[in-house]
């Protein structure tokens, strides 16, 4: 393939989190990955990334202790995935501003990747469909896909199955993430599938015949996993009930617990009180349908 020398100095993006709006576990598979029916809706928290061209090779910059700047980080294996498939020998410095808590069951290295992907497929003029960029995405993690639209979807298998959710009640989401390292690994060892509960609840969903209302649905599998460990978490839980969340809910593997609120005001009311929580990091967002 040839392309154009002619590239931007710079692109500015956006990567946002998201909420697992329920979460069940329905089995454990042979390469040791776990089944899993999911909702998954993006949120107004952001990660802000600048792609900076004219350089080769790939490079990952971000002021965040946590995050790997090497090619373990999701952000270079995904550049480095569509520089391969492009057959170009560019690169790209990836600079990330990071907002999302790291590790906190917020997607945010996830979200990253696919933002990458995503603006390097639009620099080069569309080289690949949509269905080759899901591919690549799920090569570099299975939430990735999800974050290419980061549109609310159902997601089955691994997570990379995902079929589009239209309608959803659209609730203020507060986050709340404690100071915790949570291992996702350790959560799905120690989960007993014998006392999963979730896929039972959710039998009653009917999204195709009525408009879906998290509320009724509220369920993580992994919650009582990571629970255990930390209890703190269900501390949470209890304050964002009791400022007035209308569900409160852990995010994937956790730490991060979301509280949904149906009106603006009580929602910026439990940001004041639970801002005052300096072991706690706490943001207040939109749900993006």
């Amino acid at each position: 393939m040839h392309f154009s020398s002619d590239l931007p100095e710079a692109l500015e993006l956006r990567a946002p989190a998201k909420i697992n709006l329920f979460l069940a576990v329905t089995g454990r598979r042979a390469d040791g990955y776990h089944d899993l029916f999911t909702l998954m809706c993006a949120i107004s928290l952001f990660d802000r990334l600048t792609l900076r061209f004219g350089g080769r090779g790939i490079r990952v910059f971000c002021d965040h202790p946590a995050v790997p700047e090497d090619d373990t980080n999701l952000v270079h294996r995904a550049a480095s995935r569509f520089f391969e498939r492009l057959g170009d020998p560019r690169g790209v410095d990836v600079h990330i501003d990071k907002q999302i808590p790291v590790a906190a069951g917020l997607g945010g290295g996830s979200s990253d990747a696919a933002a990458v992907l995503g603006g390097l497929n639009r620099v080069f003029g569309r080289p690949f469909a949509p269905g080759i960029l899901q591919r690549m995405a799920l090569a570099v993690g299975a939430d990735v896909p999800f974050f290419l639209s980061a549109k609310p979807a159902l997601a089955t298998g691994i997570g990379e199955c995902l079929e589009p959710v239209a309608d959803l009640v659209p609730y203020h989401v507060l986050t709340v993430c404690p100071d915790l390292k949570v291992s996702t690994a350790e959560v799905y060892k120690n989960l007993n599938l014998g006392l999963t509960k979730c896929e039972k609840k959710l039998k009653q969903l009917h999204l195709k015949t009525e408009r879906f209302d998290a509320l009724y649905f509220l369920c993580n599998d992994l919650e009582t996993v990571t629970i255990r460990k930390f209890p703190q978490i269900n501390e949470i839980k209890k304050a964002l009930l009791g400022l007035g969340a209308a569900g409160a809910l852990m995010s994937g593997s956790g730490p991060t617990v979301f509280g949904l609120f149906a009106d603006a005001a009580g929602a910026g009311k439990a940001l004041g009180r639970l801002s005052r929580r300096r072991e706690w990091n706490v943001h207040l967002a939109e749900m993006l349908l």
